[in-house]
């Protein structure tokens, strides 16, 4: 079983789009523990790879997947251009060794985790995204053939997402606040959690 080109086409789509509207959420809570710009420019990648949508889902699974990671690394900038783009890119690579989705949904997603650790040496607890997405990945690996699996990741997203609020910021921007870090959810948490959940939404629509 793959994915098929219209599904993935359609899945950029929403997610790239939920991105976009939340960038007044995502710059309000960057303002509070970093620069104050991971709204604008997480906007300006995800539009970056709305214009050049159609190119994308014309190519083979794994190339879209290294495409859109590539636009996000050119555009989005600061320290989220690096990390987004890392995870695409792995996940385009993983799938180039004869992985397919949604078959081997968790072994690709791992391999995007993986690389975002990697580029940002860090690890879950550190009130990064990965709060978000190593919870995730986890659910992926548990709940494979589960009916309710698509709602058990969207859960887990928003779950994950809430519980970087009362942790202290050890990598990035917000790490120079020390305590004062406290209190406010990650902003590049809240981000992969409003992908994931875009993601899910749609496929939620396709059943």
């Amino acid at each position: 079983m793959s994915l098929q080109p219209e599904t993935f086409k359609t899945l950029v789509k929403v997610a790239a789009e939920q991105v976009i509207a939340s960038a007044p959420e995502l710059t309000s809570l960057d303002q509070a523990i970093g620069d104050g710009d991971h709204g604008t420019n997480m906007k300006r990648g995800f539009e970056a790879v709305l214009n050049k949508l159609d190119a994308i889902s014309e190519q083979p699974l794994h190339e879209a997947l290294k495409t859109i990671g590539k636009t996000l690394v050119m555009t989005v900038g600061g320290a989220s251009g690096p990390l987004y783009g890392s995870f695409f890119l792995a996940a385009g690579e993983a799938l180039s060794h004869s992985k397919q989705l949604p078959d081997d949904l968790a072994e690709v997603f791992g391999s995007g985790v993986s690389a975002v650790s990697a580029r940002g040496r860090s690890q879950a607890g550190e009130k990064t995204m990965l709060d978000v997405l190593i919870p995730v990945l986890e659910t992926l690996k548990t709940g494979t053939g589960r009916p309710d699996l698509i709602e058990q990741v969207r859960n887990t997203a928003a779950e994950a997402v809430e519980r970087t609020a009362p942790m202290q910021a050890t990598k990035g921007r917000a790490s120079y606040l020390g305590s004062r870090s406290v209190g406010h959810v990650d902003p590049g948490a809240r981000s992969s959690c409003v992908l994931v959940q875009a993601v899910c939404a749609s496929l939620e629509g396709g059943q």
